[in-house]
């Protein structure tokens, strides 16, 4: 029995190499933009994360118009004349409060000290080493990460320079703090450093709740990095930030290219796909003409031819939309694996976005036949007898 839901499938099915191509196009404009998609995304992650394995992208000091002194290629402020501090907790609250607080992954608020140990001087930097931890995520430690207050790791060069190893102890004012690691060899300013827990310098040297300056690393891919200077600098209006401008736009810059290449790409397919869908079935209704004239005869209404092909139309899209879902995904699985990003690198099939993926398609197929379903609609019976 012939009715507007079975017409479909049955025409459908009657040209089945002309459904196999319609359907192969545009699942080939559909699999580009999933792969495209995925791969772009997955990588802007990738590259956001491997950034962000740098360390601190802004630094956070007080105001001073004297001497400063730099440490991991900021500027810290003056350490060594008219020093100047920040108290600690109000300045990380302060940061935690800014409308982008989302996007900071971490505050690390430091100490800097500097010490006398056998007729050498070292730096000593208070730190709180769950928060360091996150942003030195290249430290590696030979020994184990202090756990408890007075203990301390070592930068390899200082080590070597002062005579200490994992298991020595250096006083530091009032206190002495044992080493419990040594770093790794990191080719920064931290192979000289002496790193200590932030409280127990804080007792040890009679500053309670101070911090010469602090690390802040964000997570720029969902808002500028402008932002979230601006809106530190308007909760802290006596400290001077510095960001890593040039790292930072460069991260963005790419992403933003990788997202626009992949919106470009993906809607010259998606359009191509469309134009040969709209061609293919305006042969078709050109081909059918007789088919439709006796539909029209039998009393079918322009509004059901209309729908016949819309629904032949809409078949074609959700077939396309699944086929081009699942086979972006896999590709994007493979060029991942390819591009060896690192083994923790993977996507996730999502079915939520495959049913937008196949809802989103079918709607796009139906509007792209929109006008030969048209033209089939505004046949005539007589057009079917004026052929024979």
């Amino acid at each position: 029995m012939m009715n507007i839901l079975t017409l479909p499938f049955r025409n459908l099915r009657r040209k089945l190499l002309r459904t196999g191509i319609l359907v192969s196009v545009f699942a080939l404009g559909i699999l580009s933009v999933v792969l495209l998609y995925n791969v772009s995304t997955t990588v802007g992650h990738s590259l956001e994360q491997k950034m962000n394995e740098f360390g601190a992208n802004i630094v956070i000091y007080p105001k001073t118009e004297s001497l400063k002194i730099s440490y991991g290629g900021f500027s810290l402020g003056n350490l060594a004349y008219q020093v100047k501090y920040l108290p600690e907790k109000e300045t990380v609250d302060a940061i935690y409060k800014i409308p982008n607080r989302a996007n900071i992954s971490s505050v690390a608020p430091k100490l800097l000290e500097l010490v006398q140990y056998k007729d050498k001087h070292v730096a000593v930097i208070g730190v709180q080493f769950t928060f360091e931890r996150r942003i030195k995520s290249y430290w590696s430690i030979n020994g184990k990460e202090p756990a408890e207050a007075n203990e301390a790791i070592i930068g390899s060069k200082a080590a070597e320079h002062l005579g200490l190893k994992t298991g020595d102890s250096i006083p530091v004012g009032t206190g002495k703090f044992l080493i419990t690691g040594v770093l790794a060899p990191t080719g920064t300013e931290d192979d000289n450093i002496i790193f200590a827990d932030l409280h127990s310098l804080q007792a040890a040297v009679n500053k309670p709740n101070m911090i010469n300056y602090t690390d802040v690393s964000a997570l720029c891919a969902g808002c500028p990095i402008e932002d979230i200077v601006q809106q530190i600098e308007q909760k802290l209006p006596d400290t001077e930030i510095n960001a890593m401008q040039n790292i930072v736009k460069q991260r963005m810059a790419t992403i933003e290219t990788v997202q626009h290449l992949v919106l470009g790409l993906g809607g010259v397919i998606l359009l191509t796909a469309c134009f040969m869908l709209a061609m293919f079935m305006l042969a078709s209704v050109n081909e059918r003409k007789n088919e439709i004239g006796i539909l029209r005869a039998l009393g079918y209404s322009g509004a059901q031819i209309f729908l016949i092909f819309s629904i032949e139309s809409l078949i074609i899209g959700a077939m396309a939309g699944v086929l081009g879902y699942v086979g972006g995904f896999f590709g994007s699985a493979e060029l991942l694996k390819l591009l060896k990003l690192g083994e923790h690198i993977h996507i996730i099939f999502n079915w939520v976005h495959l049913l937008i993926t196949v809802g989103a398609v079918s709607v796009l197929s139906a509007a792209a036949s929109a006008f030969p379903a048209l033209k089939a609609a505004q046949m005539r019976p007589t057009d079917a007898f004026s052929r024979i």
